[in-house]
């Protein structure tokens, strides 16, 4: 064990406890006052409704929990970008769950509950998951609705994929638990079944005082577009409840009767436990990402037995590529290693030391390789990031490291079997991308409280960054004394740590969560379930590359 095994875990242990800290202030969502008034008005907040909604003792993972953190400050805020997204189970069928958060502007739309909304409908296509939505939405945040509104990525994307996913045949149900307005009204009505709540739901597309101002006719809401309304008289909704729970009754029994689905067929057997202890985790990571660590025991405290077959391991060491299994899930794992390695050379078996967490040319060609293996057997390839970037300077330079990285990111890029991606520690620049970051469509991203999401580290930056400034302040004839040089290198610093933080990812929808290190298997394991509902329906191809 090492001497620093038990700082390590006070530090990580304290991270952990950082991030449970911040999650119990999200979940109040606009805060206690308004939870209350949702339920004076006889409505469960969007948390209770999605609990009510899941299937008992049954596993599930939220996605984009920390969106919109610290953002939208002079709007008020917009905790969990006033949308709730779960991955769960609803009468033993797995299924993506939305959940408008009323408490949070009444549950208008910000740039990122668009953002979030677009995730959760592309986990479900991607996945063929179901996909139930509990809308209860004011609409478009009409302050910044040049932000939401007209661009390709923005509020309209979400109709256009409710077509695109009734299709390809995905079940889409709506239960409509309060506001539905303007072109927020279309989702249930796309949806292939739709409920509303008798007194607490209406649907139209304008409201009682836009009617007015439109074209002079008095009409109260509920008469405009309440649920009586539209089961009686429309036609536009299929199912009237009572109340919040018998809505959601109605939603658990047409999920009872669904059939079964056609299955990508990834191997899987009776899961087993790792023999290493898995808390084992947090005295192993090092507080200091500089520092060097052995990945190898951290791979032991997250795969079944403890056990992998490691492809290629005497080549290629600072990337480890290997078979194991995560829950029973066969696995193919690529994993930055972060500790000095030694590597033969040359016949004569000299050798060289190579730094942890930094891609070679030899591990760029060994993960190329292992990567389409894992295509050609249909195993899903988990990610561990712990990255600085490809190694530079003139050697790697004369031996084509741009050519070997573009062959990783060629396969990262064309690999047709599920990804996963878990950021452990550093995940700078395009070191990033060759490990499948967002960009490179991973089903799941999630980092630790430990990540570190950036193009170069935060003393790397500062120092560049510091001799622009440094030159500009020259220009104008300032003299930069040491003291002067200290401070522009501790304010450019802190701004840049800042942006690496994971919260500051997660607030963005970089990464689909911030987990505990021993949620990781929970996540792989749902992940590939969920993979699994989608066959695959192309043939792995790199294209052209340069050998």
């Amino acid at each position: 064990m090492n001497i620093n095994f038990n700082k390590n875990e006070d530090y990580n242990k304290l991270l952990v406890s950082e991030l449970t800290k911040r999650f119990a202030k999200i979940k109040l969502g606009g805060g206690k006052k308004r939870i209350e008034n949702q339920h004076a008005k006889g409505k469960m907040t969007a948390r209770e409704r999605i609990d009510y909604l899941l299937d008992s003792k049954s596993t599930h993972i939220e996605i984009g929990g920390f969106a919109g953190s610290d953002m939208y400050q002079e709007h008020g805020g917009c905790p969990s970008g006033g949308v709730i997204v779960k991955i769960g189970f609803v009468k033993g069928r797995q299924c993506v769950i939305v959940a408008n958060d009323a408490t949070v502007k009444a549950g208008a739309w910000f740039p990122i509950t668009g953002k979030k909304n677009l995730r959760a409908q592309e986990i479900a296509i991607e996945n063929n998951l179901p996909i139930i939505y509990l809308v209860d939405s004011a609409g478009v945040y009409l302050p910044m609705q040049d932000q939401i509104f007209p661009d390709k990525e923005h509020f309209g994307r979400i109709f256009r994929n409710n077509a695109i996913m009734s299709s390809m045949g995905i079940t889409q149900i709506a239960c409509i638990m309060g506001s539905c307005v303007a072109g927020g009204a279309y989702l249930p009505v796309m949806s292939d079944e739709s409920i509303i709540i008798n007194k607490t739901g209406s649907i139209f597309l304008a409201g009682s005082y836009l009617v007015k101002a439109a074209v002079g006719e008095s009409i109260d809401n509920e008469t405009l577009g309440g649920a009586t309304t539209h089961c009686e008289i429309s036609g536009v909704t299929d199912y009237k409840a009572e109340n919040d729970k018998d809505g959601l009754d109605t939603i658990k029994s047409i999920m009872s009767k669904i059939g079964d689905y056609d299955k990508a067929g990834f191997n899987k057997i009776a899961a087993a436990a790792p023999k290493k202890n898995q808390n084992d985790i947090y005295g192993l990571l090092p507080k200091s990402r500089s520092e060097q660590y052995d990945m190898y025991e951290i791979l032991k405290c997250l795969v079944d037995n403890s056990e992998y077959d490691e492809y290629k391991a005497g080549y290629g060491k600072t990337i480890i590529t290997a078979y194991a299994r995560i829950e029973g899930w066969a696995v193919g794992i690529v994993a930055n290693q972060r500790k000095l390695v030694k590597t033969t050379k040359s016949k004569s078996k000299s050798s060289e030391m190579q730094f942890g967490g930094v891609i070679y040319n030899d591990s760029a060609d060994k993960a190329t390789r292992f990567i389409a293996n894992c295509n050609q057997k249909k195993i899903p390839l988990v990610f561990l990031q712990d990255v600085t970037g490809f190694m530079v300077g003139s050697k790697s330079e004369h031996s084509g490291i741009i050519k070997d990285g573009a062959k990783m990111v060629n396969a990262v890029s064309n690999s047709v079997v599920p990804k996963f991606t878990i950021i452990i520690g550093n995940s700078y620049g395009a070191g990033n991308y060759a490990m499948c970051g967002k960009a490179y469509d991973p089903r799941f991203i999630a980092a630790w409280p430990s990540a570190k999401l950036a193009v170069m580290s935060g003393d790397s930056a500062a120092k560049v960054l510091l001799q622009i400034e440094k030159a500009s302040l020259e220009k104008k004839g300032e003299q930069i004394t040491i003291e002067k040089e200290t401070e522009l290198f501790h304010k450019i610093k802190d701004k840049y740590d800042e942006q690496t933080s994971p919260y500051y990812a997660a607030a963005r929808l970089w990464t689909d969560a911030i987990i505990d290190p021993l949620e990781t298997r929970t996540w792989i394991n749902l992940g590939i379930e969920a993979a699994n509902h989608a066959p695959i329906k192309k043939d792995f191809n790199l294209g052209v590359i340069q050998v």
